[in-house]
Formats: C-alpha cells, sequence, structure tokens
C-alpha cells in the first residue's frame, strides 16, 4: 500500500500514511483471524487506489485522517473490533466503492449498522451546525441513535482538531474550534472521557484565543521544575505511609489542563501564580473488587492524618458514581508551604473508566449497562425541546454535563441525584411527569415548601400533588432542569391543542347551523390577517371564548361574499361586457343558454376552477362573468340569493392557459418530505408551483399549495402522485 495515492499525496503526507497505514495493520492483526484481516487489507488497498478524493475541500488528507481516527480510538476509548473496521471502511462506502450489500455480507449488520448511523450523521455535520438550528438538531438526533456513533464523532472531532494547527483557513478553523468546545467537549465528558475532553477544549482554546494559550504555556513551563520538586516532596511522605498500610498502588502527579486553567483564572479573576491547585495527586490502587471502597477510604485517612483536608471540597464519587460511570474519591489538603493540593483516590478499574469513559463501563458490565441507558435518556429529553434554537441546546447539554449535583431522599428512602440549583418542581418530574403535572408544593424535611424551593444535599422531600392542578406556563420560570422544562412545554401544547380543537369544533358548528362552506385558505388568509402565526393558536383562544365564534363567522361571510353583496338589480339590467376579438380566452367557455361565445368572464379565487371541473356563470356588478366551481363552498349560498344572476358555462373542448388550484397537504413533519412533494411537482410537464405555505405543530404539518395546471385530469394524476411520498397522510383541492 506504500505506492498507493503517490500521484495524489505528496512528500510528509505521503511519508505519514505509510506509517499509519503499518499502525493499523499491526493493531488489526491480533484482533481478527487471518482469512478476515487479508480482506480487510484488500478492500482497503483497492479502495485507496479508486478513490477519487485525496483531500476534503479544506485540503485535509482523508486517508490520513481515517487511520488517525482509528488508531487513537483504539488507544484513547477501546480497541473495538468492529468499530476500528468501520471507521476506515466508511469512506470507501460514502464515496460509493462499497455498497451496503457488500459491507452486510462481507463484514456482518453490525458494522453495516455503524456505516448508516455515520452516513446519517454525515448529512448534518457540516462544520456549521452550531450555527445553524436544524443542522444541529438533526445532527444531535443522529447522533443519538448509537452511542457508538458519538464517541466515533469525538474521536475524529479531536483527530481533526489536531491536523488544522495554523491552517491558512482562520475562520473555518475557529468554527470548528467552536463546535468541537460548544458541542464535541461536552459529549465526550458525558461519556466520561475527560482526556478527550481536555484536549478538545484546550486545542479550541488555542485555536480561539492563541494568545492566552500561549501565554499560560509558557508560563507552565517555565515553573515545571519547581512544580515537580513540589510534587516529589508531597508524594514521597504518603508514598510511604501507604506502603506501611500494605495497599499495593501507583502515584501520579498532573498539572491540569490549559482550558480549566484559564476558566479558573476568569472565574477567581486572578494571574496564574494566583492558582492554588494547578495540579492534582493521583492514588491509584491494585485491589481486589469487593475491597475497593475499603481500600479507597482507608489511604484517604492516611492522607488525612498527614496533612490538613478541606472539607468543603470533599467529592464522594465512590458511594454514588457519577452518571457516566466515573468512580472517585476527590480530597483537598494543605500541603507543604501552605499549599492546597487535590488528591485523587481510585482503584485500576476506576482509573481505566475514568480514562475510557461509559466504553470501560461497559467492558466491565459486559455490554451495555444502567449507566449508558441513562445519559441516552438525558440527551433524548433534552432533544425533546422543539423549539429551542442550537446555543440553548448546547447550553442544556454544557450545563447538566458541569453542574454540581445534589443529592435528595424520597420519604421511602429512596436517593435521586440532580443538579445543582433543581427545585422541588424539577423533583416531582424527575419522580414522574403526573407526579410533576399535579404537583402543589413539597414537604421538605417536615416543612412545607413552595414549588420554586431549591433542593439542598440530603433532603427528604415529599411531593403534594392535587388532581385538578395542571402544568401552567409561569412554571418554566421555576424549574432548571431541561426534562422538567421539556415536560412542561408538551403539556401546555397538548392543552393548547384540546382548546384549539374545541374552538374549531364551535366554528364548524356554527357554520354548519347556517350553512356555510368553509373554504380553509381563505379562513387562513383571515387569521393571518388578525395576527395570529398559526390556526392552532387562533383556534385556541377560540377555545376559551377569547375570540366569539359568531362573530367570526360574519366576518368570515362577509370577506368572502362582498362581491356579491352588489346593488339589487335584475339579470336583464346587466350588460355582457365583449372582450377584444385576440382574447386567448374567448374559445374556452361556452357560455350562456344560447351558446354565447366571446364574453369577459373571470375565475373565482374561491374555488379556483379548472378546465374540465363542472361550473356555472355569476353575472357580477361589472358585467363581468365569474366562473364558479359547482360544489364552490359559496355555490349554495350564491343560487339562494341571487338565482337570476346565474349563467350556464360549460368548457369548449380546448384547452387554455394554465389555471391556479389550490391543495391541502396534511402529513408528519419528516425532514425533506416538503422537498419531496415539490420535487413531484416540478418534475410533472405542464405543472408549475406557485405558492407554497407551511405550518407545523408537534410532529405533523400542514401545507397550502397553489399549482397552475392546465385540466383536472392532470390535476388528479399529481394528486396520487403527492399521495405516494412517505409520511403525507392526506392531499386534499380545495
Amino acid at each position: 500500500m506504500e505506492n498507493i495515492q503517490v500521484e495524489k499525496l505528496q512528500g510528509e503526507e505521503l511519508r505519514e500514511l505509510s506509517t499509519l497505514v503499518n499502525d493499523y495493520y499491526r493493531l488489526m492483526q491480533p484482533l481478527m483471524e487471518e482469512q478476515q484481516f487479508a480482506l480487510l487489507r484488500s478492500t482497503l488497498s483497492d479502495g485507496l487506489r479508486r478513490s477519487p478524493r485525496a483531500h476534503s475541500t479544506r485540503n485535509i488528507p482523508l486517508a490520513n485522517l481515517t487511520l488517525r481516527t482509528a488508531c487513537a480510538f483504539a488507544e484513547m476509548v477501546d480497541p473495538d473490533h468492529n468499530i476500528l473496521i468501520a471507521i476506515p471502511l466508511y469512506p470507501l462506502y460514502r464515496q460509493g466503492l462499497l455498497t451496503m450489500e457488500q459491507i452486510t455480507a462481507d463484514w456482518g449488520e453490525d458494522i453495516a449498522g455503524l456505516l448508516e448511523g455515520l452516513a446519517n450523521v454525515s448529512k448534518f455535520s457540516n462544520r456549521n451546525s452550531a450555527h445553524n438550528q436544524e443542522n444541529f438538531r438533526g445532527l444531535m438526533l443522529a447522533l443519538a441513535h448509537d452511542i457508538r456513533v458519538i464517541i466515533i464523532m469525538i474521536v475524529e472531532n479531536l483527530i481533526l482538531m489536531r491536523m488544522i494547527n495554523h491552517h491558512p483557513d482562520e475562520e473555518w478553523v475557529r468554527n470548528v474550534a467552536f463546535e468541537a468546545n460548544c458541542l464535541y467537549a461536552q459529549l465526550a465528558h458525558r461519556l466520561g472521557l475527560y482526556k478527550i475532553k481536555g484536549e478538545l477544549e484546550d486545542l479550541s482554546l488555542k485555536y480561539t484565543n492563541r494568545e492566552i494559550y500561549t501565554q499560560i504555556a509558557k508560563k507552565l513551563n517555565e515553573t515545571k521544575r519547581s512544580r515537580d520538586q513540589y510534587i516529589k516532596e508531597f508524594i514521597d511522605p504518603v508514598e510511604k505511609r501507604l506502603k506501611e498500610a500494605g495497599l499495593k498502588f501507583t502515584i501520579k502527579g498532573r498539572t491540569k489542563s490549559i482550558s480549566s486553567i484559564w476558566n479558573k483564572m476568569k472565574k477567581q479573576k486572578v494571574d496564574l501564580p494566583g492558582i492554588y491547585d494547578l495540579f492534582a495527586i493521583r492514588v491509584i490502587i491494585d485491589t481486589p473488587r469487593n475491597k475497593e471502597k475499603q481500600d479507597c477510604w482507608l489511604a484517604y485517612s492516611i492522607l488525612a492524618d498527614m496533612y490538613t483536608a478541606n472539607p468543603a471540597r470533599m467529592k464522594d464519587w465512590i458511594t454514588l458514581p457519577k452518571s457516566n460511570g466515573y468512580e472517585s474519591l476527590h480530597a483537598t489538603v494543605m500541603g507543604p508551604g501552605q499549599k492546597w493540593v487535590e488528591v485523587q483516590f481510585r482503584t485500576e478499574r476506576m482509573d481505566l473508566v475514568a480514562e475510557k469513559g461509559l466504553a470501560a463501563h461497559w467492558r466491565y458490565k459486559g455490554g451495555k449497562g444502567d449507566s449508558s441507558d441513562k445519559w441516552m435518556n438525558n440527551i433524548r429529553d433534552i432533544l425533546e425541546t422543539a423549539d429551542a434554537g442550537p446555543m440553548q441546546l448546547m447550553k442544556n447539554i454544557k450545563a447538566d454535563a458541569f453542574g454540581q449535583e445534589v443529592f435528595a431522599f424520597t420519604p421511602k428512602g429512596d436517593l435521586f441525584r440532580m443538579a445543582a440549583g433543581a427545585t422541588a418542581l424539577d423533583f416531582a418530574f424527575h419522580i414522574h411527569t403526573n407526579v410533576g403535572a399535579h404537583c402543589t408544593g413539597a414537604i421538605v424535611n417536615g416543612a412545607h415548601r413552595k414549588l420554586n424551593y431549591k433542593i439542598q444535599n440530603g433532603d427528604t422531600v415529599e411531593i403534594i400533588t392535587a388532581a385538578n392542578q395542571s402544568p401552567r406556563h409561569e412554571w418554566l420560570n421555576i424549574v432548571t432542569t431541561s426534562k422538567a422544562r421539556n415536560k412542561i412545554k408538551q403539556s401546555l401544547n397538548e392543552e393548547r391543542q384540546r382548546l384549539a380543537d374545541i374552538g374549531k369544533e364551535t366554528f364548524n358548528r356554527r357554520a354548519k347551523n347556517r350553512k356555510v362552506e368553509i373554504d380553509e385558505a381563505e379562513l387562513m388568509r383571515m387569521i393571518k390577517k388578525q395576527g395570529y402565526k398559526s390556526a392552532i393558536e387562533f383556534f385556541a383562544d377560540m377555545g376559551e371564548n377569547k375570540i366569539d365564534a359568531g362573530k367570526l363567522l360574519n366576518t368570515y361571510i362577509d370577506s368572502t361574499t362582498r362581491e356579491l353583496e352588489s346593488e339589487h338589480v335584475s339579470a336583464e339590467e346587466f350588460q355582457l361586457i365583449q372582450p377584444k376579438d385576440n382574447d386567448p380566452k374567448s374559445d374556452v367557455l361556452v357560455i350562456g343558454e344560447k351558446s354565447i361565445n366571446g364574453l369577459s368572464y373571470k375565475f373565482a379565487r374561491c374555488c379556483n376552477p379548472i378546465y374540465g371541473d363542472d361550473v356555472f356563470g355569476f353575472i357580477s356588478s361589472d358585467g363581468s362573468v365569474k366562473i364558479h366551481k359547482t360544489d364552490c363552498p359559496n355555490a349554495r349560498h350564491i343560487q339562494e340569493r341571487y338565482p337570476y344572476r346565474l349563467i350556464r358555462a360549460n368548457w369548449s373542448g380546448k384547452t387554455g392557459e394554465m389555471l391556479p388550484a389550490s391543495l391541502r397537504v396534511i402529513g408528519n413533519d419528516d425532514i425533506g418530505i416538503v422537498a419531496n412533494i415539490t420535487s413531484i411537482i416540478s418534475k410533472e410537464p405542464n405543472t408549475m408551483l406557485r405558492n407554497i405555505s407551511i405550518d407545523s405543530h408537534d410532529g405533523m404539518f400542514q401545507g397550502y399549495l397553489v399549482i397552475g395546471v392546465s385540466d383536472n385530469r392532470q390535476l388528479t394524476a399529481l394528486i396520487k402522485k403527492i399521495k405516494t411520498v412517505k409520511g403525507v397522510k392526506d392531499v386534499i383541492r380545495m
């Protein structure tokens, strides 16, 4: 493979590719049978040779990026056989060099599923998702279907960040860095991939504020010798005492990440010398699973005897691990020279989980565990907020990832973990949606508290409910967790929909009693004129009696029949207007009992008749003939009130100009459904889409289309085709 892409890659890039290929094969050979390994080599060799592109549009060598990602995944996360095969196969699949059938046959359904997941993500991951709401939501939803795809994307983003230092397109680099910090670093934190998270944040700071990054890095380098000496002075006596206690362990000292130091400097408003906890000591204990807690606490007690501990900074993630599987006992003590030092106690198993996150946690549990299920549910709860923009979604993810946590008990003794700042109402929704929806207050430690009471560590919380209670809009200002906020919004939307159904039913009943047929398109125009963005909001106000249904119906009748309310005269007094001889419409219709030809006529906007419809003529006050469909919503009203102004009209047998027809389309609010509908219309001969308006709510959409067609047979055929689009429920001609 060393000769592959010689013409496409040159110099350092080609030498790096050769090294990466060898590294990847050394990594994969022990994980595969000989025959399967040979198939992998031949597949990749053939794919690289046939690949039409060596670089991305930003001049990133694609093969180098892919192989770097695979090797980094094995090193930093897990040498998972299927994932390490899927990563290099994906570019070949995306370029059409491998089919899904080939992949399934050669590598199995699991690897094929991973490639499909990566393909779904690639539809939205355009390195601009952080600034585009739909792309961001699409990306997140695609990611949330398979947690392994999330990890692959995180590692690939890390490799990309490593490769773009000093890239000439500085604006693009800043966008990539912004997305890495706001999205992938936060996802890495949730998955417990702290090492990756720290490096992503450091690189993001480097690319967005290189001056600050360089200053901190330089100062850390200048003080490295004195810092290493201090760590040694601190560790030596601790190491001696732990050995005397019979513990098997290793001790590591590490400097905190540059981005973490910069955040502390901003938060504490001090320079680098003012940060007291620039580094942390980690004690990793070699002990059986059944003695983990005992030995960690023993090591802590030895440290607390030697140095004064700060109880306010004590964090026990051993008794109750984090949701991403992280377990560790953190203590901060006053070391030599009156300096605060953070010490972390964990076992070798805990350290592996801390370094490689949920991936390692599953391995110990023998598959997906509770931690991954909780994490995925949390992500999906955040994604339920349909009207949240990308910044709000990222804020929710970041807040949940970095927020401190509080622990509270139910009266039965069940312990719940929540984000710091959570209220009694948050706690109620955390227990169950129905409990939250009917919550009226809480009894905390025996005392009655309001909904906005902030939960404290160790509280015992009993939720008070009432059957007649329901969520209110002001509750959104009380809750702090994304789960509670989403459930409240969902309930409020459901209530608005219920009121809208009541309002619409009331209006339709009034119209039926007065024998008025409602033209939906005309009604929507009237609703828009009154300042409402959607019909649901309008009819919900009607359901709450904020709008009088009777008055609205009168307004509707006035607007649709205003042109009919002209001077009361007989049909004989009307002067029929003759058009110019060259009027192209003069031979499309035959009007009158004696087949009078050449009269001036117009097509009524209320029903938009087209060639082939059953029609009749109505003589308007200006002498022209208005052509209506016989089943027009206003036909009965016209025929009953103005029978003397009616005139027969028939099509002459010659098709005329393209005429507008209005359609109402109802369906699921799926990605791409509107594009599929418009594509069908654009491909239809002698058809033109003149106007389209879409109104979506709660996963459904209602679209109004005005289409130019030549006759009703063509329109009928078009309606049948639109109904075949996946997700379309119904198509109705207005």
